[in-house]
């Protein structure tokens, strides 16, 4: 009796844990394509301090810099103009 016991809760365990691996893998997200990584452009902007430029020892402007992701622009579709 305890083998017929043992076999059966050793089977309903195989059953359960197979069906929850499917249903695990049939809720995961369908992968898209990776995108390729984000342009970046550098931006600089001159420093200013009481409404004029600061300039640095060589008589040129100090500047401040950053980089800056670049977003694609997506292509849409015209409004319909009003009557």
């Amino acid at each position: 009796m305890t083998k017929t016991l043992l076999a059966l809760l050793a089977s309903t365990f195989l059953i359960t844990s197979t069906t929850y691996a499917a249903e695990a893998k049939k809720d995961e997200p369908i992968k898209k394509e990776e995108k390729a990584p984000a342009k970046k452009e550098k931006a600089c902007i001159d420093k200013v301090k009481d409404g004029k430029p600061v300039l640095g020892k060589d008589g040129k402007p100090e500047q401040i810099c950053k980089e800056v992701k670049v977003h694609e622009k997506l292509d849409g579709h015209k409004v319909p103009h009003k009557k």
